[in-house]
């Protein structure tokens, strides 16, 4: 995986300028299952504009408390994520391929290119079924724990 990343700032004047553009390289996860590549995240929200940290380089779980984590995930052929739940709200968009969102009822939904999936803090597995990799952009954004009949869900079960 290879994502071209731009990152504009403002110079001493106030005017927009390009502070970096780059290819971020993807991190191999889940023994294979997909990459990763962290494109930024922040500590906080509201976010600080003025922060001259790259927010790819700080090291965040899958979502950064009190933060976000912009990130792209290609998912290979034939392969499965493990069922988890994050304390986040994700908002997760196809860009190209095709995958099944399962969550831990059975319940299943097709994804195609261009298709978007708002994830609040579910139990889902990622399924790609098909011939081709699938890949996806996510935006994780820190929430609360889910909690249903008055306990809070825990992320790993």
């Amino acid at each position: 995986m290879e994502i071209r990343r731009i990152v504009t700032g403002h110079d001493e004047r106030g005017r927009a300028v390009f502070r970096s553009d780059e290819r971020l390289a993807g991190v191999p996860v889940e023994g294979g299952v997909a990459e990763f590549a962290v494109a930024w995240s922040t500590t906080v929200s509201p976010a600080d504009n003025d922060d001259p940290f790259d927010g790819a380089k700080r090291a965040v779980g899958l979502a950064c408390p009190g933060g976000t984590v912009l990130r792209f995930v290609d998912i290979a052929p034939g392969r499965r994520s493990p069922m988890h739940r994050t304390n986040s709200i994700d908002y997760g968009i196809v860009l190209a391929g095709e995958l099944d969102l399962e969550l831990d009822d059975g319940a299943v939904r097709h994804l195609h290119a261009g298709d978007v999936v708002v994830q609040r803090g579910t139990m889902h597995a990622w399924v790609n079924n098909g011939t081709v990799p699938c890949r996806m952009a996510f935006v994780l954004i820190d929430a609360k724990p889910a909690a249903a009949g008055g306990r809070t869900l825990d992320p790993t079960h």
